[in-house]
C-alpha cells in the first residue's frame, strides 16, 4: 500500500485507486491480467498487472481503450488464425530483444557501421 501512495510505476497511484473506487466501473480484463475501467461519462483508463507498460495492452482493448471500438472487447468473440502468435510485449532495451546476426557474433573488430569506400 505504501508502494502504491508514493509511487506511478507500480500498477497504480493512490489518486487512481480512489478514482477507480467512486467512479469507475470495471468493463474487462485481457489475458496478461490487465484491467479496464470506463465511468458514465465515457473516459476509459487501464490498471497494467505489474510494471506500467503501454505496449502490454492487446489489439482489440487498444482499440477500445482509444475510442476506435465501441464494444467490449471481451464480450466480442474473434477467431485467430492459426498463424497469428499470442501477443506480447515491446522487449527493446532487455535481453529479450531482437538482435541480428552481425551484432550477436562476438567479433573484436565489429563496428555498427562500415566506413565508405570509393
Amino acid at each position: 500500500m505504501i508502494k502504491q501512495i508514493f509511487t506511478w510505476w507500480n500498477r497504480q497511484t493512490f489518486g487512481t485507486f480512489l478514482y477507480t473506487l467512486f467512479f469507475g466501473k470495471f468493463v474487462g480484463k485481457d489475458n496478461s491480467g490487465n484491467k479496464y475501467y470506463q465511468n458514465n461519462k465515457g473516459k476509459r483508463w487501464v490498471i497494467y498487472n505489474g510494471e506500467i507498460n503501454a505496449s502490454k495492452i492487446e489489439s482489440d482493448w487498444y482499440q477500445w481503450i482509444h475510442y476506435q471500438i465501441d464494444t467490449n472487447p471481451s464480450k466480442i468473440k474473434v477467431s485467430k488464425h492459426s498463424w497469428q502468435r499470442p501477443h506480447s510485449d515491446n522487449k527493446t532495451g532487455t535481453e529479450k530483444a531482437y538482435r541480428p546476426n552481425k551484432i550477436t557474433n562476438k567479433k573484436k573488430d565489429f563496428k555498427k557501421y562500415e566506413s565508405w569506400k570509393p
